[in-house]
């Protein structure tokens, strides 16, 4: 069976998922790595996403630490595997995205492919996203195919779940198009509001956020955005959803204390998430759910509270790692685009039609 590689980090910037994934019927997860993020290269990254001096050059330096940083972990999973590079048909490379604007007609993921290849002499296949915009699409979220083939057993409905930096949601529905689009936040909000008041990456368990009380007024103010009243195709990011866009509602508001706003913001995702499934797939028998959200136990339990005629899991439950959800979706695009297979869902991203994703960078 052919073995591919996937590389991913997203938008939370904690650090570099590797998957490693033999394609038979379906994706099988054969072993996986994960590598931190170092401090310097997260905080150069997040500055990358908002306009600033130099950066043609500052991104290309940065992209040029993101590249040695994946040859790296590629290096220490095969090593750890006893494999080498030939028993590898492909690194399928997301890059990191640091602008996404589809509505103007663009996406840039940096992550240079070629240096990749060079490093770790493996092919690689990268910028999945582009041709989709060419074809007037969002460029996003790319997974849904890969939740389809992944998830689907032809009968149940189900709505798979990613809770990253961003939330998407997959729609599978037996005998139709899988459907997908960005609910709103995921953990982005939580991460920059808790490493604002208590120098920490994320809330563990969404433990502070539980110590808090909801604000209804925050609450309606936040879900007023007109994101979350549109209806797919539709995708976000950084350039949307971040601390300014907080802070400007916050600023109409009487003071309130941190761990309310917290729990607000965690009542945010969740309330986004079950709102938009219900629009869109009322009648949802499961709710798989991937990403580091799958770990915040009260962001799980409010979803079932939210949520309660649904079955409400991690995709544990399926033998699927959470945290390794995305690696995996990224090399299953890698083996599409060899193979010639339209990986882009026109039910998804509104494109004109399917293409198949990505440029191929040999070895």
């Amino acid at each position: 069976m052919p073995r591919y590689l996937g590389v991913m980090s997203g938008t939370s910037l904690d650090g570099l998922d590797i998957a490693l994934i033999d394609q038979q019927d379906r994706p099988h997860l054969l072993a996986s790595h994960y590598l931190p993020m170092p401090p310097a290269l997260r905080d150069e990254l997040l500055a990358l996403c908002a306009p600033g001096p130099d950066e043609l050059a500052r991104a290309a330096l940065a992209e040029r630490q993101w590249v040695e940083l994946a040859a790296q972990g590629i290096g220490e999973l095969l090593a750890a595997q006893g494999l080498t590079p030939a028993d590898i048909r492909a690194i399928g490379s997301h890059g990191q995205t640091v602008r996404h604007e589809p509505a103007r007609g663009f996406t840039i993921q940096i992550g240079n492919p070629a240096l990749l290849a060079e490093l770790t002499g493996i092919s690689v296949v990268s910028d999945f996203r582009r041709r989709d915009v060419a074809a007037g699409g969002q460029g996003a979220p790319l997974v849904p195919a890969f939740h389809e083939a992944l998830f689907d057993d032809g009968h149940t409905r189900r709505a798979v779940l990613n809770v990253g930096g961003f939330s998407n949601l997959s729609l599978i529905e037996p005998g139709q198009p899988v459907r997908g689009f960005d609910s709103g936040p995921g953990n982005v909000l939580l991460d920059a509001w808790i490493q604002r008041h208590q120098g920490v990456g994320f809330d563990r368990g969404g433990a502070w956020a539980v110590s808090g009380q909801v604000r209804p007024a925050l609450l309606d103010a936040l879900l007023g955005d007109p994101f979350f009243s549109g209806r797919g195709p539709k995708s976000t990011g950084r350039e949307l959803f971040n601390l300014p866009w907080l802070d400007a509602h916050l600023q109409r508001l009487p003071a309130l204390a941190a761990e309310d706003v917290q729990a607000t913001l965690l009542e945010l995702t969740a309330r986004s998430i079950v709102d938009a499934l219900q629009a869109e797939q009322s009648g949802t028998a499961e709710l798989l759910v991937c990403g580091g959200g799958a770990h915040n136990d009260r962001l799980m339990a409010r979803l079932a509270e939210l949520l309660p005629a649904c079955r409400v899991a991690s995709t544990d439950a399926y033998g699927v790692p959470p945290d390794w959800v995305e690696a995996m979706a990224f090399a299953w695009l890698a083996h599409c685009c060899l193979e010639g297979i339209p990986a882009n869902r026109p039910s998804v991203t509104g494109a004109r039609g399917l293409r198949v994703l990505g440029a191929i960078y040999p070895a």
